[in-house]
């Protein structure tokens, strides 16, 4: 590493550390988390709502439903940082004690509110359920935390400030979480919170692998402003480049960020497919909707998936006709005319019958765009000359016919997916080069 990259490095850790940028801390409690019963996606989406407001997420910590370990998780966290998220524990069972658990650290009693009593009246008796007990216990809040009401469950949310250091509890169902987060936290904190601002965007590339690519960028990286950061996020051969700008206005982030962008455009043109997490398949068909254009696909190795893709994004039938999934060559030859002779000359998975494929498929529907897989997408079936992963992909259109081998390895989801992504893709740089 040269002296002007450990410059950068040891200057942007210290400006984690200066006073613009606070820092907050997630926990999660349940023992249903700990045991992977329930994923947890609560942290990573409270964790890049905090980020995008201006906050330094610390630790996210999980715990069991024990009330020791809450108060640790809570103490190191009221010590460490100036917001602490709480999510879990609030339902009206036995097992709940985080309401019991935080009304004790901060010396509270339970009382009954009369408001989230009321509210809980109506919302149980508009679903035809009896009221019990249980959830008349749901009323009962701390007298020292300001109660957040939840139009979306029973159990309100309860925001305690110590000193200037603020903790919300919020329930764990994920709906009811995000709807007091956007109605009650976030506009909260805020106004008592004197932020900088952290802006950041996703840089959408496929193409590539995550070394090459840091290879590529290298000296972007080295050269990159003090204030500013790149990670790489690569996830099933996408591979996200995240900018991430720490300023004291959003205007003046958002400068920085968009100004390093334009660079990499002109260093990476060839592997940038979007921006700020969108899909390949949505950003394909953008193009195609823009242009008027449309597609059809003829899937074999992929059995379906690419159709599945294309047509999960909504509007997608301006552009999409239709599939033929010719997994057997019975179906190649019956639905798609490939011959006999072809198939056995060449082999199923081959450039001979990738081309035929996609031009059928095309000429069949009458799209402007025809593509087409077949390939071994494993665990068994590959041979010495064609390994499982072995796939041919074609892209057809009035211009030409192309097709390109890929090599994937030997787990049959991934192949999958990977084999999507790259006719995808393909067919995006079919697209540019009309």
């Amino acid at each position: 590493m040269n002296l002007q990259k450990i410059i950068f490095v040891l200057l942007f850790h210290y400006s984690l550390f200066i006073p613009h940028t606070l820092q907050a801390e997630i926990i999660t409690i349940g023992d249903e988390l700990l045991i992977g019963m329930t994923v947890d996606t609560n942290s990573a989406w409270m964790a890049t709502e905090l980020t995008s407001i201006g906050f330094r997420v610390y630790q996210i910590t999980s715990v069991s439903d024990n009330k020791e370990h809450i108060i640790k998780a809570i103490d190191q966290a009221m010590s460490r940082s100036e917001l602490v998220l709480v999510t879990g524990g609030l339902g009206p069972t036995s097992d709940d004690i985080t309401k019991q658990t935080i009304a004790g650290y901060f010396d509270s009693e339970l009382v009954m509110n009369e408001s989230v009593l009321n509210k809980i009246t109506q919302m149980v008796g508009s679903r035809g359920i009896e009221m019990n007990e249980n959830n008349r216990r749901q009323a009962l809040v701390p007298e020292k935390c300001t109660v957040l009401e939840n139009s979306r469950g029973t159990a309100p949310g309860m925001l305690f400030n110590r000193g200037g250091k603020i903790l919300v509890s919020m329930p764990g169902v994920p709906n009811e979480m995000k709807y007091i987060m956007n109605a009650h936290v976030i506009p909260h904190i805020k106004t008592w919170f004197k932020r900088g601002a952290i802006v950041y965007r996703l840089v959408m590339t496929y193409g590539t692998f995550e070394a090459r690519l840091a290879e590529i960028l290298e000296d972007f990286e080295e050269e990159l402003p003090v204030g500013i950061s790149l990670a790489y996020l690569p996830t099933g051969g996408i591979i996200k480049l995240r900018l991430t700008a720490r300023a004291d206005t959003e205007s003046a982030a958002m400068d920085m960020v968009n100004g390093q962008v334009l660079k990499l455009e002109s260093i990476i043109p060839q592997y940038i497919y979007g921006y700020d997490g969108i899909m390949l398949e949505e950003a394909v068909g953008r193009m195609l909707a823009d242009r008027g254009l449309t597609i059809s696909t003829a899937e074999s190795c992929t059995g379906g998936n690419i159709a599945r893709m294309i047509t999960s994004i909504p509007g997608s039938s301006r552009y999409y006709r239709g599939s033929v999934i010719a997994y057997d060559n019975s179906v190649k030859i019956s639905e798609l005319g490939v011959s006999d002779d072809l198939l056995a000359s060449n082999g199923t998975v081959s450039e001979q019958v990738a081309k035929q494929m996609a031009e059928a498929i095309r000429h069949k529907l009458d799209t402007d765009f025809g593509v087409s897989t077949t390939g071994i997408a494993g665990p068994d079936g590959g041979t010495g000359d064609k390994p499982a992963g072995t796939v041919w992909i074609g892209v057809s259109s009035k211009s030409g016919t192309t097709a390109r081998r890929f090599q994937f390895g030997g787990e049959r989801d991934a192949n999958i997916r990977r084999s999507s992504l790259a006719a995808l893709n393909m067919l995006r740089e079919q697209i540019v080069s009309l």
